[in-house]
């Protein structure tokens, strides 16, 4: 199901919230740009100087630690606002965004965006969205302490599937094993092993620029259930 938690919890992208009119509106504020695959759409300790609206494309949220680890927070999709928490409450950036693919981006100066919020009143349900993004963090964080580490990569690419721009029956996973093992909280030869069955079966395969390439992820899921 798009946008549920690990936990279960229906997550609602901004649009749904606020609605396609007022997206559209929000949207028109700002030219539509491309940003590649791996791109740093966003970076942790930033100022606020504005948000950006994914049109399409996959997005990762990422917090990075006092040791330089990366933790996964959240994959992030079409009709979603990132960035909007450090311009309502003028604080650093809490979290990095990165391209998981090519995304097609609409980036709103903090003022254009204030303005907005203030002329159609919506700071009320961003705030409340704002809390449901961090309960959806919370789950995610539980489910890395205590998930195998293939239920915790086969989770990953669950959401990265869910949220993927393609129509295509294969996800392209533009991030290297390193990158995978950061961001699920595990080392690199943990993950190299919980990849190994799933290519032998064919469900995905490695590419020569370090990425993934995912063919089966309900296969996975199954195999990953049968071994839990």
């Amino acid at each position: 199901m798009r946008g549920a938690t690990p936990g279960g919890t229906v997550y609602q992208p901004h649009i749904t919230v606020i609605g396609e009119q007022l997206w559209s509106q929000l949207r028109d504020l700002a030219p539509r740009r491309s940003r590649p695959a791996r791109s740093v759409l966003l970076r942790q300790g930033d100022p606020g100087t504005h948000v950006i609206l994914l049109d399409s494309g996959s997005t990762l949220v990422t917090l990075t630690g006092q040791s330089g680890e990366r933790t996964l927070l959240a994959v992030r999709g079409a009709g979603e606002l990132l960035g909007e928490l450090a311009v309502l409450d003028s604080q650093p950036r809490s979290a990095s965004v990165i391209a998981a693919e090519t995304c097609v981006v609409h980036i709103v100066p903090a003022t254009d965006f204030l303005a907005f919020v203030d002329k159609y009143d919506l700071l009320a349900p961003l705030l409340r969205h704002a809390i449901a993004r961090v309960r959806e963090a919370e789950s995610v964080r539980l489910e890395l302490a205590t998930a195998s580490v293939p239920a915790r990569l086969a989770s990953a690419l669950t959401r990265l599937a869910d949220l993927s721009s393609t129509t295509a029956r294969e996800l392209s996973v533009r991030l290297t094993q390193t990158e995978l093992s950061q961001m699920i909280g595990a080392s690199r030869n943990a993950v190299g092993t919980a990849l190994r069955p799933w290519r032998e079966h064919g469900w995905l395969d490695t590419t020569p620029g370090g990425g993934l390439v995912v063919r089966d992820i309900a296969a996975i899921r199954r195999h990953v259930r049968a071994e839990t």
